[in-house]
């Protein structure tokens, strides 16, 4: 496949870990579903905010449940 890609597009690669880590009120996990909704909601911040934003979300989720698996995002921008 060929992407044509645009000045200040985000790329971003990640592992299920987060998607699939447990927590919130309920004890569900986070699916894939809510982490593309989560990188779409701040894909126009600087990278540096969207790392925090990442890792802060992240912890708030998980809160007291045991993190189950690695968890690895990498974004870039063009």
């Amino acid at each position: 496949h060929t992407i044509k890609l645009e000045p200040n597009d985000c790329i971003y690669l990640f592992s299920d870990g987060y998607a699939d880590q447990f927590g919130g009120k309920l004890g569900k996990k986070f699916m894939s579903l809510n982490f593309k909704k989560l990188l779409l909601n701040f894909q126009d911040e600087p990278m540096d905010a969207q790392n925090k934003i990442i890792e802060t979300t992240f912890e708030k989720w998980k809160g007291q449940f045991e993190q189950i698996d690695d968890v690895c995002v990498l974004g870039f921008k063009i």
